[in-house]
């Protein structure tokens, strides 16, 4: 089925258009993005029971971005009377004009920012989605997840808790300028199954997670991950500590995706290349991983949780190769930092919501598939570690360092996994080091989209990443 576009945006369309009309008096460029976004999320353990109506996307509002003199401002409000277009033109300039009188009284320097091209053009898309979260019936899924919270809890004594979760939402952003109209509506869903245990006053926990950019109807493959997430935690907890050091690894498709979050995330987020905090800058048309190494980033790449047909500047989405055979080609770019660099935005300029400023943020990050065996791979470790699973990851986009902490690691000894398994396991490393030593890419690939991506301390947006098995040398700790 079609995910239906927002009748309160259609409603509101023509008014927000006679507001840019009003606007366009007295400024160079003028766009507006509304936004009308719902969902939920809920619960299931032995000890909860929670279902409530806020995702990381879910919000009503709109943000008004002006030009003029070379400085862009913005306004944003979450209630518009299209009867009172003209008392809200004057409101809005009121409060621009005073920030751009202050600019000037201080005597701050100016980035002078071109204008934004504004070319005519119009897109409608409602995308497929099984399952829209105004339509799903919660106690039915409460239900479900519970179930699965049970099954979980009662595969062993080791067990405490079984929590699982589920969260879905229905997007609809309107773009408008003076000549672009721009509507789309998609879902996007996740879930996690999370087992706590604890064995001989050893406490662990596992997890495992489903995403698309799809309806509700993926909480049904919850069910699946409950057997391989207990199964995981008695390794966890019967797991030793690794013997730091440097060892060959081979990657799951979850801890390639990882590495290339963290090895080509906000280090390649062009508006870091403007304020000159990030090294990729310095690495264009450089090498910085093996000639298997190719990386794909946007919108468009692959169908997840970070897919959409335009971002928050209303750039049609995009399908970025970052890396080629090991070169770094680009980066990724909003609009504005595209204008200031001389180049062109890739459909990544993304808001936290409404309320919020414009970054370059990532979308979907992915490493592309070769063609060995994830076998071949393991039969070619001398000694060293397939490492699965993941608790987070961290970057520095100044001198391009990573920290990836991986759930757990199987010993691989003279080709063969051994059954001993280390955890937790905490891989760092200099970014083209680490590539640099990729020798083998399986045809596997897989995309995974739970959780969220900050930048700096805030600024929440979703993203997926993933890959397929890499073969490579990192340092284990």
């Amino acid at each position: 089925m079609k995910a239906k576009f927002s009748g309160y945006l259609t409603e509101l369309a023509p008014g927000l258009k006679a507001l840019i009309g009003e606007l366009q008096k007295s400024y160079d460029y003028v766009s507006i993005l509304a936004t009308d976004s719902v969902g939920f999320s809920m619960i299931a353990s032995q000890r909860v029971k929670k279902i409530s109506a806020n995702t990381m996307m879910v919000e009503r509002g709109n943000v008004v971005r002006v030009h003029r003199d070379g400085l862009y401002s913005e306004y944003s409000f979450n209630r518009f009377d299209p009867e009172r277009v003209s008392e809200t033109a004057d409101r809005i300039r009121g409060i621009l004009d005073e920030q751009f009188e202050v600019l000037k009284q201080t005597g701050a320097e100016i980035y002078d920012t071109p204008i934004l091209p504004d070319e005519p053009f119009t897109l409608f898309e409602e995308m497929e989605a099984e399952g829209l979260p105004e339509e799903t019936d919660l106690d039915a899924l409460m239900k479900k997840l519970q179930g699965f919270s049970d099954r979980g809890k009662a595969m062993s004594d080791e067990v405490i808790d079984c929590s699982v979760t589920a969260q879905t939402t229905h997007v609809c952003k309107l773009f408008l300028s003076a000549n672009r109209d721009l509507r789309q509506s998609y879902v996007y869903s996740e879930g996690s199954v999370v087992v706590l245990g604890a064995r001989d006053g050893r406490t662990d926990t596992t997890q495992n997670g489903v995403s698309d950019r799809d309806g509700s109807v993926i909480f049904d493959r919850l069910g699946d991950l409950i057997e391989v997430t207990h199964k995981e935690l008695l390794e966890n907890l019967s797991a030793e500590h690794v013997i730091p050091g440097e060892y060959e690894i081979v990657t799951t498709p979850l801890v390639s995706g990882l590495i290339a979050h963290e090895a080509f995330g906000h280090g390649v987020e062009m508006d870091m290349f403007v304020k000159k905090r990030a090294l990729g800058a310095e690495y264009i048309g450089k090498r910085v991983g093996s000639d298997l190494v190719t990386m794909h980033e946007g919108a468009k790449c692959v169908k997840d949780v970070a897919s959409y047909a335009f971002d928050d500047e209303g750039t049609l989405a995009g399908d970025v190769t970052e890396i080629d055979k090991g070169i770094l080609k680009t980066g990724v770019c909003d609009a504005l930092a595209a204008l200031r660099l001389g180049t062109v935005p890739t459909g990544n300029g993304k808001r936290e919501n409404f309320e919020h400023k414009v970054y370059t943020r990532m979308t979907n990050t992915m490493f592309d598939p070769g063609d060995s065996t994830r076998e071949e791979m393991i039969a070619s470790v001398k000694k060293g570690y397939l490492l699965s699973g993941m608790f987070s990851g961290m970057e520095d986009p100044k001198h391009w360092g990573i920290q990836c902490i991986v759930a757990r690691g199987y010993e691989i000894i003279d080709g063969r996994l051994t059954g001993k398994v280390v955890a937790p396991v905490v891989m760092t490393g200099y970014v083209p080091d680490l590539l640099g030593s990729v020798s083998m890419v399986s045809g596997d690939y897989e995309s995974f989209g739970n959780g969220g991506c900050g930048k700096g301390h805030k600024e929440w947006v979703k993203v997926s990443d993933g890959g397929p098995y890499l073969k490579a040398v990192a340092r284990l700790g």
